[in-house]
């Protein structure tokens, strides 16, 4: 789910900000981007957004800015010259073709310093400060992101609704298939019977039939259907839970939307059998519409925690 957060801190080690960003992704993935000061805490800060994170592609941006930090940054010629040295051996490898753009190269980690010392005096408390930080940043995403799953819900549910319209007709319809079935066979069969002079015992007829109608009985589809249908809804109201973990409980719960993502490979599979099964056309219609409302619901869930 798209969204993004902000926090910032004060404290007598100056000032920490965070900034969150996170774009639709059916798995997590994080990138971080930190001053050099904070870079020693990528692994704690990337442990601490996944406990929080399930979900999505996430950008985090994090500064420090300590006292006395509003003087120009100043440049480590070392670092710097190591990275043109690199670059123009790549562009004597090209014939000498292109230029080197210093701009870029002083975004490159390590060539600007804040300062030449750095206090690890205060690690314990920096990381405080950097996870008070942090949470309230994602605390923050989401809010907003809280706000877009309400109209994401509103969306679901109507989907939810087509579905089980389109599931209650095709029952409707079922029987009529059957029927139909068997006016087109009797047609058939007295067609070649007048051609070919045969008698054909009623019975065998309805024998046939009666194949033809358990091969294409689809309730037990449609019930499961029905079920999944159900399950689905209570997931995303947050109404059903696994047995093994407690209501309130998120830290060990899998993510709903990974578990919704399951329900509706679930739903689609039973609707295909439907499709495959009844070879009527107004079931077929219906069946159509009841994928092209899956579909939607499993591009909406990809983008849910």
């Amino acid at each position: 789910m798209t969204g993004q957060g902000h926090a910032q801190i004060q404290n007598e080690l100056g000032t920490f900000s965070v900034e969150v960003r996170t774009v639709n992704n059916r798995g997590l993935k994080c990138v971080i981007r930190t001053s050099d000061s904070l870079s020693s805490l990528e692994s704690k800060i990337e442990a601490t957004a996944r406990t929080l994170i399930h979900r999505g592609s996430v950008q985090l941006n994090l500064q420090w800015r300590r006292p006395g930090d509003e003087t120009p940054q100043r440049i480590n010629e070392t670092v710097l010259a190591g990275y043109f040295q690199q670059c123009r051996r790549v562009l004597d490898k090209q014939n000498g073709n292109g230029s080197i753009d210093i701009t870029g190269l002083l975004e490159l980690p390590g060539v600007l310093i804040n300062s030449p010392v750095e206090d690890r005096q205060n690690d314990d408390v920096i990381w405080d400060a950097v996870h008070q930080t942090l949470v309230a940043a994602i605390v923050n995403l989401n809010q907003l992101r809280d706000a877009e799953g309400v109209n994401m819900a509103a969306s679901l549910e109507a989907d939810c609704q087509v579905i089980r319209t389109q599931v209650d007709e095709i029952t409707l319809l079922a029987p009529e298939a059957i029927e139909s079935y068997r006016e087109r066979l009797e047609t058939k069969v007295k067609q070649a019977l007048e051609k070919h002079d045969i008698n054909v015992q009623t019975v065998d007829l309805l024998r046939e039939v009666q194949v033809y109608a358990d091969r294409a009985d689809i309730s037990e589809e449609v019930t499961r259907l029905g079920s999944h249908l159900q399950l689905f809804l209570a997931v995303m109201r947050g109404e059903h839970t696994d047995r093994k973990t407690s209501p309130g409980d998120k830290s060990t719960a899998e993510p709903t939307g990974r578990k919704l993502d399951f329900i509706i490979q679930e739903m689609f599979r039973e609707t295909n059998t439907i499709g495959s099964k009844a070879n009527h056309a107004g079931i077929s219609a219906r069946v159509v519409e009841v994928k092209c409302a899956i579909e939607r619901m499993r591009e909406l869930v990809q983008n849910l925690e």
